[in-house]
């Protein structure tokens, strides 16, 4: 199960400018196309996609190649992206405004897959109040989504990040920490977060159910390049909501979808299942259109973007959280109306809601 741990990690120094790079993506017409995606449950559909066929199907009904690949590092797969390596790449909504927007790459979330809804989560020993955190340490990825998490609850509680000490610590050796005797309090994801509330003691005191579509789970991509190719656009949106539409019932084409990806992330069908019940899946594109343009989906996309500046994540000219704008549907925006870099595009999602790919 720790093939699922490369998920959203964000290393302070992993924004990059890749406007300046020699691989940034020209904008032109093509045939061929590449998108990167890593492991995790909200973005593991691509390599069934993939893999069955499905993403051939709809890349051959538009003329098109679209090859789609596994890369092993999360961060290092936007950094490739931002560079023009990949014409998309799998990534949070924090991530993708804080790595390539904030970059200066003009980048459309083209799918909003799910957002966590409980998938990610604070555990303390022994306690079951996020107020009893003041004046301790709290285990995390320094600068992730938990690190953000940690933020709402302490928040919520009339508490601030500094009433507690933040330890820097890897994905990899969260659950080796949260056994040793000094580390009473973690932040983390699944399926290390069912792993570690297994443990006696072990009290889930706050998580990702109650600031819900805050932790938005994408499909990105280059807005030049999608622009010039909305072929791109419609073979991808075809791809994923026609393997949505399977997965999310029980026959036997979703059972076969499930046992298929949960084998491929090191677990089985029923621990991929689980891991599926901590999110807000759009298995309908009516759903995740009619998410992105809701005020809830508004509202969280401006704290993101809030927390974003705090941390120093949106690069060393940022002097407001308005330095990079962010276009949301219905001609709602936020930040720079002038330097628009993050747009959440429903135009493809709308046409397979209507069935017009």
């Amino acid at each position: 199960m720790q093939a699922n741990t490369f998920k959203r990690a964000l290393c302070a120094g992993a924004v990059i400018f890749a406007a300046l790079s020699p691989f940034a993506a020209q904008a032109e017409e093509k045939k061929s196309f590449d998108i990167a995606w890593t492991i995790y449950a909200g973005w593991m559909p691509w390599k069934y996609a993939d893999e069955s066929g499905i993403m051939k199907k709809w890349a051959d009904k538009y003329g098109i190649e679209v090859n789609i690949t596994q890369v092993n590092d999360y961060v290092e797969s936007i950094n490739q992206y931002s560079a023009g390596q990949f014409d998309g790449v799998v990534a949070t909504s924090m991530d993708a405004l804080s790595i390539p927007a904030a970059g200066g790459v003009d980048t459309t979330a083209l799918i909003v897959g799910d957002y966590s809804n409980g998938n990610d989560g604070i555990v303390m020993k022994d306690s079951t109040s996020v107020a009893d955190m003041k004046g301790q340490q709290v285990n995390l990825v320094e600068l992730s989504v938990s690190h953000y998490l940690l933020a709402r609850a302490l928040d919520s509680v009339g508490l601030s990040e500094s009433d507690v000490t933040v330890v820097n610590t890897s994905d990899a050796d969260m659950v080796a920490a949260y056994n040793t005797e000094d580390v009473r309090n973690v932040v983390t994801w699944n399926p290390l977060l069912d792993e570690i509330l297994s443990q006696p003691g072990a009290n889930r005191v706050f998580d990702s159910s109650q600031i819900p579509g805050h932790i938005k789970d994408l499909t990105i991509v280059n807005s030049e390049t999608l622009r010039d190719n909305p072929a791109l656009g419609k073979a991808l949106v075809g791809a994923w909501f026609e393997l949505m539409t399977e997965m999310g019932t029980d026959s036997e084409a979703g059972q076969k979808a499930r046992a298929f990806l949960g084998e491929a992330s090191a677990t089985d069908q029923a621990g991929y299942e689980a891991q599926l019940a901590g999110m807000k899946m759009f298995w309908q594109p009516a759903d995740a259109v009619a998410f992105i343009g809701s005020d809830e989906a508004y509202e969280a996309m401006d704290s993101v973007r809030q927390f974003s500046f705090e941390k120093g994540l949106l690069g060393e000219g940022a002097d407001s959280p308005d330095f990079v704008g962010i276009a949301m549907p219905d001609g709602k925006t936020l930040g720079d109306t002038a330097s628009i870099k993050l747009r959440f595009d429903t135009e493809y999602m709308q046409m397979a809601a209507d069935g017009a790919l």
